[in-house]
């Protein structure tokens, strides 16, 4: 199989990938960033947090960085399933064709 022909599966996976990653992990991210943010922020500008800009933008930048890594996570489990499975089913041909050519 040629670099092109497994390109497809690749991209299909990865497409695979960010579509459970909306299904299944786009809530999470987002609470579990927003949380880290508050973290972040409670060590900068000390206990209690209060609602200040620059406090509102380290929140907002953990929730975003919590969505980008866990995004780009299931992206690339999902492209390398779908590279795997691309090169599990041209393997699986060629391995009957010997079968049958020996006979």
């Amino acid at each position: 199989m040629t670099t092109t022909n497994r390109r497809t599966p690749t991209l299909v996976g990865a497409g695979v990938g960010l579509a459970l990653f909306f299904a299944l992990a786009l809530l999470p991210s987002l609470l579990y960033g927003g949380y880290a943010g508050v973290l972040l922020a409670g060590g900068i500008f000390g206990n209690p947090v209060k609602a200040t800009l620059a406090v509102r933008g380290l929140i907002v930048f953990g929730m975003v960085m919590g969505v980008t890594s866990v995004a780009s996570l299931f992206a690339v489990a999902g492209a390398a399933a779908g590279a795997a499975l691309s090169i599990l089913a041209s393997a699986a041909p060629a391995s009957k064709a010997k079968e049958h050519g020996a006979s």
